[in-house]
């Protein structure tokens, strides 16, 4: 299972937010490329940005950090916010960036999707970001009245290379993962997943590690790792070692 730092940008900065409210955020650092570097060097063989600017404002707006973060990491980065357009999405690949994240396009254009996967094999990843199961878009300040699981089984046909399933209500709150919505959703599509939103300690990825059988490829961890409450080289370790 791969345990990947997410290094998510507002105002040109590292900062984490509680349940995606962009008003309750912390600043982590003042150098997101300085903090992408940091994990590298700790061992990450990936690493998750959003451009949370572009997830509000639905385009991109820190494209001179992203560019900067590509062109200092040599490991792979999966970026989502504010892709909108398949221009944007084919811009970022051409930058280098390994996997682009599409989320509100699911709802909101889904033939956006329907061509990104097409075109860019093994390259698109869904977010699948659930409010109580339901999935919210635009930078989570938009609640449907969408099933997270009736939604991965329709993107199935779609073969994205990895759905990330977030619980809003848990992301950035470090009150631990929910395993069971995430497993829920492992087990009822043929997609690889990745878990999000919660984590906060070594207990935590440990209890996620079962739900590899059940096909959860990795999970996303940002605020415990800046708080000081997960210590990523033990992470690491605790994954290598079983």
């Amino acid at each position: 299972m791969l345990i990947i730092p997410a290094v998510d940008i507002k105002g040109g900065k590292c900062v984490r937010l509680r349940q995606g409210i962009k008003e309750q955020e912390t600043i982590y650092s003042d150098d997101p490329v300085a903090m992408g570097q940091r994990w590298q060097d700790e061992g990450a063989a990936w690493l998750h940005v959003v451009d949370l600017d572009g997830a509000f404002s639905q385009r991109p707006v820190n494209e001179a950090v992203i560019r900067r973060l590509r062109r200092q990491l040599r490991i792979p980065i999966q970026l989502g916010g504010g892709v909108r357009t398949l221009e944007t999405l084919a811009a970022y690949l051409d930058l280098g960036i390994s996997r682009v994240i599409l989320g509100t396009a699911v709802l909101k254009d889904p033939e956006l999707v329907a061509q990104a996967c097409a075109r860019y094999p093994g390259q698109i990843a869904i977010a699948l970001d659930a409010r109580d199961g339901q999935l919210a878009v635009e930078g989570w300040t938009e609640d449907s009245a969408k099933d997270a699981v009736q939604v991965a089984a329709e993107l199935v046909p779609l073969k994205p290379a990895a759905l990330i399933y977030t619980d809003i209500q848990r992301d950035g709150m470090q009150t631990g993962p929910n395993i069971a919505a995430t497993q829920r959703l492992a087990q009822a599509v043929p997609l690889p997943v990745i878990a999000s939103g919660g984590v906060s300690t070594l207990t935590d990825i440990e209890n996620l590690l079962p739900l590899a059988a059940d096909g959860v490829i990795g999970v996303i961890t940002g605020r415990a790792l800046y708080a000081g409450t997960l210590d990523f080289r033990a992470a690491l370790h605790l994954v290598a070692s079983c």
